[in-house]
């Protein structure tokens, strides 16, 4: 029995991380950092650094993120971040030891910067924040366009241990279609720099869903990806989202044949991957067994469930126990750019802006949530020793539906989703979602 069965569609929204940003909102009390951090476990955060800029801008992308840096942007934005990187480091103390145990640059295309820019940010990681680079997984996200030879020169020197590239297509027409002008050649030569740099790990982004694409142009896209040998593939469904370019030309999101369309793509895909020694390790993530990258690509002493998360940059998040914080968030070009503006021109802060609480409640389900969409699934163990209680009894409704859907299984001590529930991740993440983030998603005016 699968979900479509039950009316449900499969691509409702990509849960990436929870509470979403759009639940935000400003908080009345400001709270100082210092504050935030006392008492959290400081011994296995994760350290994430955003750059908010590109060298264009897709048509299905609504990240944080502008076209462009007039004058000295980047400068000051760099200025801003090591301002920011200053305090936060003021705020976490010495008390107890604080040490990181994964970090990345992402954006945007943190690649969107200079060779020497880069360098600075690394500084900015290590200096600053007192993360060692070279000792614990570093992953980076880049772009065929801007993945030069003396940026990831600077990259893999400084430690960088995976290399995220967005190709999305390699065939030319489809690239054009999502609004983002590339070649296939350009991606290719890409990709040999960046296997050149002998950093571990390789990914690559694809997207099924593209408007004319078939399961013979897709097959295309995954047997050249494949032809690098990635030690990890990304295949995304593709949203068309409001304010994004796509948004602007058309909404399709409620097209079922569209909806059909990529859930065939999507298996056609899973199938060659597996086929070809791929385990799966999300609905979207997919890594080579024995690959050359396979011992850096992730720390065994951070759980993204439970550990804590510095983020620096305006488009970045970070998590305490007790609340996840951010600065204002938007989609629209012209918001974007006036939040970048301000903060590069912000010079305190010590101070949590815009965030959300997290309750007891809360923080069970985004434990349930960031467990059960991986494919190894929630040990029922773990999550009793964390919160005294089983994922039964605390979601029994909703644990329920899944299995009448036949989305997920429980044995040796593990909820799993099942092959089926797994394609529809998308769909079975937002029905996780607590009442008050549904209304607070609900009450957000996109911006």
């Amino acid at each position: 029995m699968n979900g479509a069965a039950h009316g449900v569609r499969p691509y409702l929204s990509y849960v990436y991380a929870y509470p979403h940003k759009t639940s935000y909102r400003p908080l009345p009390d400001r709270p100082a950092l210092r504050e935030l951090w006392t008492g959290e476990a400081r011994d296995a955060l994760s350290l994430y650094l955003h750059i908010p800029f590109c060298e264009v801008r897709c048509g299905f992308c609504n990240l944080f993120t502008r076209i462009g840096a007039p004058g000295e942007l980047t400068t000051r934005y760099l200025d801003a971040l090591e301002r920011q990187a200053a305090a936060v480091r003021d705020a976490l103390g010495d008390e107890d030891p604080v040490r990181f145990a994964a970090a990345a640059f992402g954006g945007g295309t943190p690649t969107f910067l200079t060779a020497g820019e880069l360098e600075r940010l690394c500084d900015i990681a290590e200096k600053r924040m007192g993360a060692d680079l070279r000792a614990v997984p570093l992953s980076v996200e880049t772009s065929p366009a801007t993945a030069t030879a003396d940026r990831l020169a600077v990259l893999a020197e400084r430690g960088t241990t995976r290399l995220s590239i967005g190709v999305q297509s390699f065939v030319d027409e489809e690239a054009r279609a999502a609004v983002r002008p590339q070649r296939r050649a350009d991606v290719e030569a890409a990709l040999g720099r960046i296997r050149e740099t002998a950093v571990p790990v390789l990914n690559i982004d694809l997207i099924y869903g593209i408007d004319g694409q078939t399961e013979a142009t897709w097959r295309r896209s995954l047997d050249a990806a494949l032809a690098w040998r990635p030690e990890e593939l990304y295949l995304y469904p593709l949203y068309v989202r409001p304010l994004t370019g796509l948004g602007r030309q058309d909404d399709a999101g409620g097209d079922a044949a569209w909806d059909e369309q990529r859930l065939r793509l999507y298996r056609q895909g899973r199938d060659h991957l597996l086929s070809h020694g791929y385990e799966q390790v999300s609905m979207r993530m997919f890594r080579r067994p024995g690959g050359q990258g396979t011992a850096p690509r992730g720390p065994d002493d951070h759980a993204c469930q439970t550990d804590g998360m510095i983020g620096l940059g305006c488009g970045a998040r970070s998590y305490t126990s007790g609340l996840h914080y951010s600065f204002d968030y938007a989609v629209d070009m012209r918001r974007i750019r006036t939040i970048i503006d301000d903060y590069t021109e912000t010079a305190d802060f010590t101070r949590a802006e815009v965030g959300r609480r997290i309750d007891g409640g809360e923080a069970r389900r985004r434990h349930l949530l960031q467990s059960l969409l991986q494919a190894q699934g929630l040990e029922v163990a773990a999550y009793r020793d964390r919160f005294g209680s089983t994922p039964a009894e605390d979601f029994p409704d909703e644990l329920a539906a899944f299995a009448g859907r036949g989305w997920l299984e429980e044995s040796g001590g593990l909820l799993r989703l099942t092959p089926e529930g797994l394609a529809y991740s998308d769909a079975l993440g937002p029905e996780l979602f607590s009442p008050a983030v549904r209304d607070a998603m609900a009450a957000y005016e996109p911006k």
